[in-house]
C-alpha cells in the first residue's frame, strides 16, 4: 500500500473521475459525484446498457427526485488521475432505471478507504489513502 493521495480540482460539486470495467468493456472517464448521503455506487441505466451488465432486480427506493427502480450488478471501477490508478474489483453497484441522475459514489467503498478533505477555498477535494485497496 502506498501513502499517495488523489487531489481533484472542482468548481461546484465534488467530482471524481472514474472508469467502469465489465467483461472486457470499459467506459471512458466519467465524472462521478461523491455522495456522502448514499450507501453505495449508483449508475444510470445507459451506462449499464453500454457495459451490457447482467442485472438483478433490487426493488424501488424513494429519492429526492421521486421513486426509482433499482437493479444490482457487479463490476470493476477505477479512480484515475494522471498516472495514479486505484482499482476496485467486483464491486456491487446499483443501477437506477432513471436516466437523469449522475453517477453517485456513496460511502462504500470510497469513504472506507480514504480520509476525505474538502478545501472549498482552494476548490479541491483530497482523497488520502488510509487502508484497503492498493494504489497502482
Amino acid at each position: 500500500m502506498t501513502n499517495s493521495s488523489f487531489i481533484f480540482d472542482y468548481c461546484k460539486y465534488p467530482i471524481i473521475p472514474v472508469k467502469f470495467h465489465y467483461k472486457g468493456k470499459r467506459t471512458p472517464i466519467i465524472e462521478a459525484l461523491l455522495d456522502s448521503g448514499g450507501d453505495f455506487i449508483v449508475i444510470p441505466m445507459p451506462i449499464a446498457q453500454y457495459l451490457e451488465l447482467e442485472l438483478e432486480e433490487a426493488g424501488d427506493v424513494d429519492t429526492a427526485g421521486g421513486t426509482a427502480s433499482l437493479f444490482k450488478s457487479t463490476l470493476n471501477m477505477s479512480i484515475e488521475k494522471d498516472e495514479l490508478v486505484n482499482l476496485y474489483e467486483n464491486n456491487q453497484i446499483h443501477v437506477s432505471a432513471r436516466n437523469d441522475i449522475p453517477v453517485l459514489l456513496g460511502r462504500s467503498p470510497i469513504f472506507e478507504d480514504y480520509e476525505i478533505t474538502f478545501k472549498k477555498q482552494k476548490n479541491q477535494l483530497i482523497l488520502k489513502h488510509t487502508k484497503g485497496k492498493k494504489e497502482k
